[in-house]
């Protein structure tokens, strides 16, 4: 059987320079097939699809008796009431799989009597017996002690959602809330499945806009950049002056000063426009991100000017290997491998287990009730005569053995292994980029000596020699994003706690082990760096790194945060750009196309999924830039150290580039 995204049973393998050669120093065998092991083992994802009746069958299952009976009918669903539900999560009544609800209403008594003239209302009655009982003479007394039948049944049928049923529903909020949020699901189902195709062109024209912008840096970069700074200055300001003209008009209005938590939760999203408060918080919002950054432009414009000339030569670089800019795209489908192997795995632990029946006595002081039972051999045993009326019936999955008794600990490991998989993919594929744009930058005669397929030769040099050393650094962050996760669960668990002390020793801990994580990913992303160009194990890399970036603190501070400022404008900008086309065309805004629009409940459903879609297509193609001009930097700050300039020891790096960076000196 394949098993995506298979362990990583490689080990941690740690290499060390001799002469050119990497030797393996150790090797650290880590396995991550338990928790999938035991998961097929042991898991049944149709224990979780289907439902189960009193003898473990699954209702409405192909290939069964069952397979047209995929409604579960309780005899007597008033015993639901039954504090027992609490303990066993079962309703202690005889439980069976029917295919459709009864629609007549008809008691025992009654159809024994009617059956003296006719069998036809035995032949219906019998559809919500067990099965194989055929005895419509037996006293009533006897069935309903061995629940052969229900007393009696009622008519019903499914429940179907309207406007109409929510009205009369409207004395119970709870019941409301939650048909309410149903309905609304409903609806955003049905907005993408009339919209999917038109999401699918917005995206791709955020691909082609995303395109466009890299290939116009290679040539002008300056200018593209300051374009990019200018237009998102402007854009906000015209945010903030048509907020504050609505705010304007709208606190003249009677009506428009009621606030947002009076009217509370609304799907027409158009009911918050009509209110001062919402337009008074989109222009504090805005305010307040427009002064950020003209801020920042005035305090760091000579900054700003050396991270521009800075992406000029990255550009340069990913012109010679535009491959890398594709490679995002393999990271996408990898990640998409191990969500599905995660959430596969999830659902087969969660539905792993034996059927568990237990003795539901019809006597309250059966010394018997509740304990664990045999079906198959129940009749045998004297229970039924000291408890008359008590059934061996299915109480819920589960299991008395090792595996059930520690199967939260498999769960957590199963989202530790996730968690693991997809640091070392994003690992994976910095150290793959990073290896790639070094190639560029330690050439000596651009482009003749990068060599041929500088990507593939990265990515098959990382697969090979660096394995372990990219899977400790992922270890080490997903260990650290463990615990996070642990303490967001605790901290759930004690907001109603009235212990000031521990919540705040909580909180003190969230924000150490978010620090924690920030710091990790900042000094593995400078390690993976280090490991593609010199090969050498992750505790080394990592050392040589961060000693590297203490010796150049001053441009670090300089040139990454402002790097990074204005590729997230980059970013901003093209998923503005293609979210306000797409509100104008969901909004019938555009005439040519106005017959070609669907109609939706909510136009902000597509919206939303072209504007996310549209940024995180953006940050695909731009955490390739970011990677070439971290990697730059890296090999700049080495290339200063170990060359002077002169004839016996050159520099390599382009002497625009060295004029750029050593600016940053006299800054």
């Amino acid at each position: 059987m394949p098993r995506p995204c298979d362990s990583l049973s490689v080990g941690v393998n740690h290499f060390r320079e001799q002469g050119g050669v990497q030797v393996p120093t150790y090797t650290l065998q880590l396995d991550s097939d338990t928790p999938l092991w035991m998961a097929w083992l042991h898991g049944d994802p149709r224990k979780v699809i289907y439902p189960t009746d009193s003898y473990g069958q699954f209702c409405g299952q192909k290939g069964t008796p069952n397979a047209k009976k995929s409604i579960l009918f309780y005899f007597n669903i008033l015993k639901c009431a039954n504090p027992a539900v609490l303990i066993n999560l079962q309703c202690p009544t005889t439980q069976m799989c029917v295919s459709k609800c009864p629609d007549r209403f008809a008691t025992y008594t009654d159809m024994q009597l009617q059956y003296q003239i006719t069998a036809a209302p035995w032949e219906y009655y019998r559809r919500f017996c067990k099965p194989g009982f055929n005895n419509p003479t037996k006293p009533v007394a006897q069935v309903l002690r061995d629940e052969d039948c229900p007393s009696m049944i009622v008519p019903s049928r499914p429940c179907k959602y309207s406007k109409k049923k929510l009205q009369q529903l409207a004395g119970n909020k709870e019941e409301v809330m939650i048909l309410n949020d149903l309905e609304v699901g409903m609806k955003i189902v049905e907005d993408y499945a009339a919209s999917w195709n038109w999401i699918l062109i917005g995206l791709v024209i955020a691909l082609v806009v995303s395109l466009i912008f890299i290939l116009l840096l290679r040539f002008t970069a300056g200018l593209l950049l300051w374009f990019t700074i200018i237009a998102v200055i402007l854009v906000i300001a015209y945010g903030i002056w048509h907020c504050y003209l609505e705010f304007s008009l709208l606190r003249q209005q009677p009506g428009a000063d009621v606030t947002i938590v009076d009217i509370g939760f609304q799907t027409d999203v158009t009911v918050y426009l009509h209110l001062s408060q919402t337009w008074l918080i989109f222009l504090i919002a805005l305010c307040t991100i427009e002064a950020s950054i003209l801020i920042i432009l005035i305090f760091l414009r000579k900054r700003v000017r050396i991270a521009i000339a800075l992406l000029r030569e990255g550009s340069k670089a990913v012109s010679y290997i535009m491959s890398t800019l594709f490679y995002p795209i393999i990271t996408f489908l990898l990640l998409a491998i191990c969500i599905s192997y995660f959430s596969v795995t999830s659902v087969f632990l969660a539905s792993s287990g034996d059927a568990i029946y237990k003795v539901m006595a019809a006597e309250p002081n059966c010394m018997y009730a509740n304990k664990t039972c045999d079906p198959e051999t129940f009749n045998k045993t004297n229970v039924s005569k000291t408890c008359p009326g008590a059934q061996c019936t299915f109480a819920f999955y589960g299991g008395e053995t090792p595996y059930h008794r520690y199967l939260f600990i498999l769960q957590l490991s199963n989202l530790l292994i996730f968690l693991w998989l997809v640091n070392f993919i994003i690992a994976l594929g910095q150290c793959t980029l990073a290896g790639a744009f070094a190639s560029y930058y330690w050439a000596r005669r651009k482009p003749q000596d990068i060599p041929t397929c500088p990507l593939f030769s990265s990515f098959s040099r990382a697969i090979r020699y660096h394995t372990g050393s990219l899977a400790f650094g992922a270890l080490i962050l997903a260990l650290v994003q463990m615990a996070r996760i642990i303490l967001e669960y605790l901290d759930s668990k004690l907001k109603g706690a009235s212990n000031v002390a521990a919540r705040f020793l909580l909180c003190c801990l969230k924000c150490c082990f978010w620090c924690l994580e920030r710091f990790i990913k900042f000094m593995n992303r400078n390690a993976y760096i280090m490991i593609a160009i010199y090969g050498k194990c992750f505790c080394t890399s990592a050392r040589d790194a961060f000693c590297l970036l203490m010796r150049n603190v001053v441009r670090v501070a300089v040139l990454d945060r402002v790097t990074d400022f204005l590729l997230f404008l980059g970013k901003v900008l093209i998923a503005g750009s293609v979210g306000v086309i797409a509100f104008f065309f969901f909004t019938h805004k555009i005439p040519i196309v106005q017959e070609d629009v669907p109609t939706l409940h909510y136009y902000w459903v597509p919206l939303l999924t072209v504007i996310c879609g549209s940024y995180l297509i953006a940050h695909g193609f731009f955490s390739v830039y970011a990677m070439c001009v971290d990697t730059l930097f890296l090999c700049f700050c080495e290339d200063l150290e170990r060359n002077d300039g002169s004839p016996e020891k050159p520099f390599l790096m382009s002497a625009e580039l060295h004029s750029i960076l050593r600016k940053t000196e006299h800054h």
